[in-house]
């Protein structure tokens, strides 16, 4: 083969080698699942061009033998992996290069469409993760919060209502292997509407569901007599005690301002209940 044709393809199977190194950050953490470049100058026995990390984080080696470098960065796994080959070799030069990142595999549960394990592309993030589930399962009022623990213990919550309603990406977090999400569900409460209504008695509703949802459930045509001036709400507190509240729904309604629309909590107890000053 003329000298310049192996010239040409020595460079680029540097150039090769070079993009690879640089397909991740150089803080990236090496994971399980990852294939790895491992050069050792010198010595071309000794490299290996396609090395994958094994479960347990180790990767196996003529010589050095199995080597734990899950959790560190190229640079850290090449001094460990020299570490090693300095029992037989004199001052070993290596170099760790993440050619082929591993999958992200995380579990999401709780309140989204499809349950379940999934494998996720590098760099994934908690929408990809939301996403490869089908998405949110129902909410009657603003979206849940998402509890992500990763495998150390760690644990945040992130409130999915300011990531995917007003757009805060900074929520937007970067998923790691083996971490598990939990969308948290809304609890089901069971109210008690009470008066002038088409349907009294007992109304479905979540975690977080406000009075007028109580009484649209409930139904309140004009043939009901209602009096949306008066509606009261009787909660049973912690200590036993009975408050009750006035509210304007009229106003409410009017003022288009839901702020003042009081929300129904898993401490009503079934205890809420709307009267009309037009029933006797």
């Amino acid at each position: 083969m003329p000298k310049f044709v192996v010239a040409a393809v020595f460079a680029i199977a540097v150039l090769v080698h070079a993009d690879a190194a640089r397909a991740v950050p150089t803080d990236y953490r090496i994971r399980v699942g990852d294939t790895l470049s491992v050069t050792v100058y010198g010595d071309a026995t000794l490299t290996q061009p396609a090395v994958r990390v094994l479960p347990g984080g180790i990767i196996s080696m003529p010589l050095a033998g199995d080597v734990k470098i899950a959790g560190l960065t190229p640079l850290d796994a090449s001094s460990a992996i020299a570490a090693s080959l300095s029992r037989y070799l004199r001052a070993p030069k290596v170099t760790v290069a993440v050619t082929t990142p591993g999958t992200v595999d995380v579990l999401v549960l709780g309140n989204v469409k499809t349950p379940g394990k999934y494998s996720l592309a590098p760099e994934s993030r908690l929408t990809d993760a939301i996403a490869a589930a089908g998405g949110l399962g129902v909410t009657d009022g603003p979206l849940p919060s998402a509890r992500l623990q990763s495998v150390d213990g760690r644990i945040a919550e992130v409130s999915l209502h300011k990531l995917l309603q007003q757009g805060d990406v900074t929520l937007n977090y970067p998923l790691q292997n083996e971490m598990t999400i939990y969308v948290i569900s809304p609890l089901p409460l069971n109210i008690q509407v009470w008066g002038a209504v088409d349907h009294p008695g007992d109304v479905l509703l979540h975690e977080g569901d406000r009075l007028m949802a109580a009484i649209a459930r409930a139904g309140a045509s004009s043939g009901s007599n209602p009096d949306l001036n008066h509606v009261q709400v009787r909660r049973v507190q912690e200590d036993g005690t009975t408050k009750t509240v006035t509210v304007n729904i009229y106003e409410v309604l009017k003022s288009k301002d839901t702020s003042r629309d009081i929300p129904l909590e898993k401490g009503d107890r079934k205890s809420t209940r709307l009267n009309s000053s037009h029933i006797t």
